[in-house]
């Protein structure tokens, strides 16, 4: 695709349900940013809240230097939400986030420094995802953030271009037109689960360009014990089976039968299960401050999750599944 001129402001589209409190942090970070004028407007996309969003989204666009839309749609997933965003963005740029990350300052300057420099419509930006010290994450915590929610220690000092498992609409930005040409959100996918990684697949069909910037920074706001780990990656087995009838589900699958079919990993299986039984003691530590080695939170966090597992699809929260990984 051709080259445009220079991006000099982006459209920030944040879905939301029930979320007013952590929302209000998010709002709150966007007009602190260092360059608010880079901010074209800011689009919240209730996806049919019962609390009261909508007021707080209020206070807000009255003393935010840039325009706060309000939208509100009946309650149909994240995908339709960030649908509804992208059709009303009047920007070149669609920064794509969640209402429970908190910007750091310059955020919105990364994501434009980064396209004004790289300015093919089909390459789009990955920022950066971390807990706030705020939360006093747990080293779990620490582990289950850069392991499983998102893949990030697997991009430490990565400069070329990621792949599609990376497409993670917690901190992402796209050229609208490329992104309106080329494809939207499967809104058959009703839960924060998937649909990114999905959209991300076909969107490298149409030679999507996916790079990473740790420079730009988003605080994950939401406090996790090791069992509220396991019952969200349980919550979502329906939205891995509606991934498994997608092309990029079966794409994946594909890759992760291939690694199900090894010696080392049918090994690596049993040996788990039979010391996640032997270190069970070792259980009520999961949530304290004492670091433990990756593979005890491994070990615990697969056998406590082997339900999903056993459905051809990893243990994986909603946005685990953003990484797409079936194995």
């Amino acid at each position: 695709m051709p080259e445009r001129e220079p991006f000099d402001s982006l459209s920030v589209v944040i879905p939301t349900y029930n979320r007013q409190e952590v929302l209000a942090k998010a709002l709150a970070g966007y007009l602190a940013q260092s360059r608010p004028e880079l901010i074209h407007e800011l689009i919240v996309v209730d996806d049919g809240s019962t609390d009261e969003t909508e007021s707080r989204v209020g206070e807000f666009s009255e003393r935010s230097l840039f325009p706060i839309h309000y939208l509100r749609q009946p309650n149909k997933g994240p995908a339709a939400a960030r649908n509804l965003g992208i059709q009303q963005a009047r920007s070149k740029l669609i920064l794509f986030t969640d209402s429970d990350i908190v910007p750091e300052r310059d955020l919105v300057e990364q994501h434009i420094r980064w396209h004004q420099s790289h300015r093919a419509l089909s390459m789009a930006v990955l920022g950066y995802v971390t807990w706030p010290l705020q939360i006093r994450p747990t080293p779990f915590m620490r582990w289950y953030g850069e392991r499983q929610i998102f893949a990030f220690q697997r991009l430490q000092n990565k400069k070329e271009e990621i792949s599609f498992h990376f497409f993670y609409t917690c901190n992402v930005s796209l050229k609208t037109e490329f992104l309106r040409t080329c494809g939207q959100f499967d809104e058959e996918f009703k839960s924060a689960a998937y649909e990114d990684i999905e959209l991300g697949y076909r969107l490298t069909k149409c030679d999507l360009r996916l790079f990473y910037n740790p420079e730009a920074v988003g605080y994950h706001h939401q406090f996790f014990l090791f069992a509220d780990a396991c019952r969200k990656t349980l919550a979502h087995g329906a939205a891995a089976q509606t991934f498994l009838t997608k092309e990029a589900g079966q794409q994946v699958l594909k890759e992760s039968q291939a690694v199900r079919r090894t010696f080392r990993y049918k090994l690596t299986r049993r040996l788990a299960a039979a010391m996640a039984r032997v270190l069970h003691p070792v259980r009520r530590l999961l949530d304290s401050s004492l670091p433990l080695p990756g593979i005890v939170y491994y070990l615990f966090f697969w056998d406590s999750t082997r339900q999903l597992d056993s459905r051809d699809v990893e243990s994986g929260s909603g946005t685990e599944a953003r990484h797409g990984t079936l194995s």
